[in-house]
C-alpha cells in the first residue's frame, strides 16, 4: 500500500514537470519584450506606490513557504503593509501536481477571498494534502473552499480551465528564468533577490535600510 502511494506521487509529480519543461522550451525560443510580471494581474496586497516590493514565489505543498506564510509574512503585513511601506507579490511557484491544482483555485476565486484562501492553505498543509491520489486532495481543496462561504464553486471547470494552468505555469518559467530560482520559497525584494535565513528579522533589516 506504501508503495503504491509513493508510486503515485512520484508518477504524479513527474508528469507535472514533465509539462513544466514542456512550456519552458516554447518559451525560451519565444522573445518578450515586455517583463511578463506586468502582464498578468498578480495576487497582492498593500499599495502599488509603496516603496518596497517583495515578490514572493512559492509552492503550497512546501513545508518552508507554510512556516514563511504563517510566522513572516503575517508580521510583514502587520508592520509594514499596514502603514503603506511595504507591498507583498505572491507568485506561484508549484513544484508538485497538488500545489498546482491548489494555485489553479487560487487564481479561480473571487479576488478578496484569495488571501484568506492561502491562510487557510499554509495553516492546513498538512490535511489537506493528506490522500493517495490527487482526486482526494482536490476534494479536501474544495472543502476549503466551503469554509470560505462559496457554495457555488465548481471545482472542476477550475482545474480544467486551460488559461489559468497556462498563466501558472508562464509566471513560474519566467520566475525561474528572470531571478533563478532554484528552491522555494525564494523571496525578492524590489528585483534583488534576498539571500540568507528568511526570517522576519533580516527581512526587515533590508526593509528598513529601504525605507
Amino acid at each position: 500500500m506504501f508503495t503504491k502511494m509513493i508510486k503515485s506521487k512520484i508518477n504524479s509529480t513527474l508528469y507535472f514537470l514533465l509539462k513544466v519543461f514542456i512550456i519552458y522550451v516554447a518559451i525560451f525560443f519565444t522573445s518578450h519584450a515586455d517583463d511578463p510580471f506586468k502582464k498578468n494581474k498578480l495576487i497582492a496586497i498593500g499599495m502599488d506606490s509603496a516603496p518596497v516590493k517583495i515578490k514572493i514565489f512559492s509552492s503550497l505543498t512546501c513545508p518552508h513557504c507554510a512556516n514563511l506564510h504563517i510566522n513572516v509574512i503575517s508580521k510583514i503585513k502587520k508592520k509594514y503593509v499596514s502603514s503603506n511601506k511595504v507591498q507583498l507579490i505572491f507568485i506561484d511557484f508549484p513544484l508538485d501536481q497538488a500545489a498546482f491544482n491548489a494555485s489553479k483555485i487560487l487564481h479561480c476565486i473571487d479576488k478578496n477571498k484569495q488571501i484568506n484562501f492561502l491562510d487557510i492553505i499554509y495553516k492546513n498543509q498538512d490535511v489537506w494534502t493528506a490522500g493517495t491520489k490527487i482526486e482526494k486532495i482536490n476534494d479536501n481543496l474544495k472543502d476549503i473552499v466551503k469554509s470560505l462561504g462559496i457554495s457555488s464553486f465548481n471545482i472542476d471547470a477550475c482545474l480544467n480551465n486551460e488559461a489559468i494552468a497556462d498563466k501558472i505555469l508562464n509566471d513560474r518559467i519566467n520566475g525561474q528564468k528572470k531571478y533563478s530560482i532554484n528552491s522555494t520559497p525564494t523571496i525578492i525584494i524590489n528585483e534583488k533577490k534576498f539571500e540568507g535565513s528568511v526570517t522576519f528579522e533580516n527581512i526587515q533589516e533590508k526593509i528598513e535600510k529601504i525605507i
